[in-house]
């Protein structure tokens, strides 16, 4: 991308700093602690958060910054940074190359810059509101496959209604709808493998900002469409939500809707 802001330069920064750490520990013995929620944090976390917030506070010292490990830092302008040290973790943990440094920033409820590193893979997936999506400072864009070769993720939170979707999503979609279902660990790398055309789409089950965030813009300017769950257009920060190619982005929403139904779900 040309002429890129001053706001990506520096997101992209703090996400290869933050991706040196992660390399650091990774597949080591690192210390794992658990949450209220029952996901885990770890060093790595903790230090790849405070790497991120030193470069953007630096550069950015009236904006705001939500971090999964440190919460909400308020500065004084509309600008909020959402940022996730370590998606994955319980995959980076566990010496699982599927994990990524999310940073996003939301100006006036919108969401205008997003980076999504891999550093396993030394991806570097950003975009800027209406320029367009990069992979390694090539553009890209979501497939054109239909149902019959879809690879579809569902990505989960821990509340007990949204696993019980998952698993009949899970049991029911590739047996009945389309090729592949399968949950990564992962939603920021999974919105950046649809925003790529590596995945065809990304059910988001109430998950938090800082892990979605940077993906949805990466989906919505490399071509790609996302609804909320009734097929109604999606509005950051709504957290329920279907990313996709569009070529059979119906057809997911109906699905969806039958499986809530038959567990009762509103």
């Amino acid at each position: 991308m040309e002429n890129k802001s001053k706001e990506l330069e520096i997101a992209i920064q703090a996400a290869l700093e933050a991706g040196k750490i992660l390399e650091k520990y990774f597949e080591t013995e690192i210390l794992q602690d658990a949450k209220e929620d029952q996901s885990i944090t770890t060093l790595a976390d903790k230090e790849s958060e405070e790497v991120i917030k030193r470069i953007l506070g630096n550069a950015f010292p009236e904006h705001s910054i939500f971090g999964e490990e440190t919460g909400m830092t308020v500065g004084k302008s509309d600008h909020v940074w959402h940022v996730d040290p370590i998606d994955g973790t319980r995959n980076f943990a566990n010496g699982i190359p599927l994990f990524a440094v999310s940073i996003a920033l939301v100006m006036n409820g919108e969401v205008i810059e997003a980076v999504v590193y891999s550093p396993a893979t030394r991806s570097l997936f950003y975009a800027s509101k209406g320029k367009g999506a990069y992979l390694n400072d090539k553009k890209i864009s979501v497939s054109k496959d239909d149902k019959n070769r879809a690879i579809v993720t569902v990505s989960p939170s821990q509340r007990d209604d949204d696993k019980k979707l998952v698993r009949e999503l899970l049991y029911y979609l590739p047996k009945n709808v389309i090729r592949s279902v399968r949950d990564l660990g992962c939603a920021a790398l999974e919105l950046a493998y649809v925003a790529r055309g590596g995945l065809e789409a990304n059910i988001d089950i109430g998950l938090f900002t800082y892990d979605f965030t940077a993906g949805t813009l990466l989906v919505q300017e490399a071509g790609g469409k996302i609804t909320n769950f009734d097929g109604s257009p999606w509005k950051f920060p709504a957290n329920y939500f279907i990313a996709s190619n569009g070529v059979f982005h119906d057809l997911l929403v109906e699905e969806i809707k039958k499986q809530k139904e038959k567990l009762g779900i509103k």
